[in-house]
């Protein structure tokens, strides 16, 4: 996601590390950063309007001795980014229950799996706060083979109730779920409409149709980011004849430009409400444009990795890996557990782009080996003893030669977990001399 635009923008301000501002170097912000732009698919319309905006921003901005000539550059950049794309307050789809959302789309931007991850996220939401939610998945897509079919099982990946209307006409099938929705006391209704390849009068007409029967509180569009300038026209599109309230867009983990993620809420003045990251259930996240922006920036984005971190790893896990590290008897068990935390929040190719820094600094081969290690050390401590795992000094040469053919690895690579599991000891000892951990845990 953004790694494109990332690259382009990094290349650039490492460049002008030494710069001074004069009015040459904002020449060349500009019109660089115009060019990252438009190779990022971004309309040249918007990179226009942009520039223009960025001049003048440039040109007035108040000099701060605090900072280097680069950084007030940078911050003058990521402050017209972030408000080209709706601001730093994130737009929040208020929903009050009893609700429901209809999503439009073409068809292959994602419209099935974004109900079943939009289920995934309300459920996950309401179980935060105490609560529990009746969400009701449908789908009056007749046109998609197998569509329904895919909606049964997002749905059921979610935890979401499903329902297959007995009518197989779009607007008879609408009616038939609206009144199965209203007598099951659903108190959230996702319904799945159907798409085309393109923008067709037939298509247009019978979502017009579906809309005023279903009276959707919310109406969602979802664009495959992938097809650039195009998924703008196709906004447009769907705005002019049916409205709607926000975009999703999908794809955002695929080789993404990030074009119309930049340009979407000026061309089409709405709001990004949630960006795809992936294929699983809990791939969906709530768009923040200027944490959005600091990617691009090359700057990271840990309130994200942290939020992600939220969801798929329980709070008693969390708890008890820093407990394991304060404990002062940190094991190699203990050390397994932080590998397995690690690889659910995902590749280390993506994490290293959340990381300030990381994501240029480091290669892709240097990620995939990372990846390979860490899949090796889970191998090895699977192959060791309980006794080995809590007391590893114990493992001698005869020790070394049943884990090495369990795991399939070399002595020399069991050397390089050992060698591994200390430094993270000697961390934990420095992190509990240091007082990091008082008060953690009362």
């Amino acid at each position: 996601m953004f790694d494109f635009i990332s690259k382009k923008l990094s290349s650039l301000f490492d460049g002008l590390r030494d710069a001074t501002i004069q009015q040459s170097t904002l020449d060349t912000v500009m019109n660089q950063v115009g060019d990252a732009l438009l190779e990022s698919d971004v309309p040249y319309a918007v990179v226009t309007a942009f520039k223009d905006e960025l001049k003048k921003r440039l040109s007035n901005a108040p000099r701060d001795k605090r900072l280097k000539p680069i950084e007030q550059i940078m911050k003058v950049v990521y402050d017209t980014m972030v408000a080209f794309m709706g601001g730093a307050q994130q737009y929040t789809m208020r929903i009050e229950y009893p609700a429901s959302i209809m999503v439009v789309g073409l068809q292959g931007s994602g419209k099935t799996t974004t109900i079943g991850k939009l289920a995934h996220l309300y459920t996950h939401e309401a179980a935060k706060r105490g609560r529990k939610r009746s969400i009701l998945c449908a789908s009056v897509d007749f046109y998609r083979p197998a569509a329904i079919d895919q909606l049964e099982i997002v749905a059921k990946q979610a935890g979401a109730q499903f329902y297959r209307a007995q009518a197989t006409e779009p607007i008879a099938a609408t009616r038939e779920i609206i009144s199965y929705a209203k007598q099951k006391g659903a108190q959230l209704l996702l319904l799945d409409t159907a798409g085309r390849m393109h923008i067709d009068t037939e298509m247009i007409q019978e979502v017009k149709e579906i809309a005023a029967i279903a009276k959707p509180r919310h109406t969602l569009l979802v664009l495959d980011a992938m097809t650039g300038q195009q998924s703008l026209a196709v906004a447009q599109a769907f705005d002019a004849a049916v409205g709607f309230e926000a975009a999703v867009l999908t794809k955002m983990d695929s080789d993404t430009r990030g074009g119309a993620a930049f340009a979407f809420r000026y061309a089409l003045k709405k709001p990004i409400a949630y960006i795809a990251t992936g294929e699983k259930m809990d791939a969906l996240a709530p768009f923040h444009a200027d944490r959005a922006v600091s990617r691009m920036l090359g700057q990271g984005d840990l309130q994200t990795l942290a939020e992600h971190a939220d969801i798929v790893i329980r709070k008693d896990e969390q708890e008890r890996a820093v407990k394991a590290m304060a404990s002062g008897s940190f094991t190699l068990d203990d050390f397994a557990d932080q590998m397995d935390m690690v690889s659910r929040l995902g590749s280390f190719s993506n994490l290293a782009k959340m990381m300030p820094g990381m994501g240029s600094s480091v290669s892709e081969a240097q990620l995939e080996q990372g990846e390979r290690e860490l899949k090796r050390f889970r191998a090895i401590i699977n192959s060791m003893t309980p006794k080995e795992r809590i007391i590893p000094a114990i493992l001698d040469n005869s020790r070394m030669n049943r884990v090495a053919r369990g795991a399939g690895v070399s002595k020399q690579e069991i050397g390089i977990l050992l060698e591994r599991f200390k430094q993270a000891q000697q961390y934990a000892k420095l992190l509990k001399k240091s007082g990091f951990f008082k008060g953690l845990f009362k």
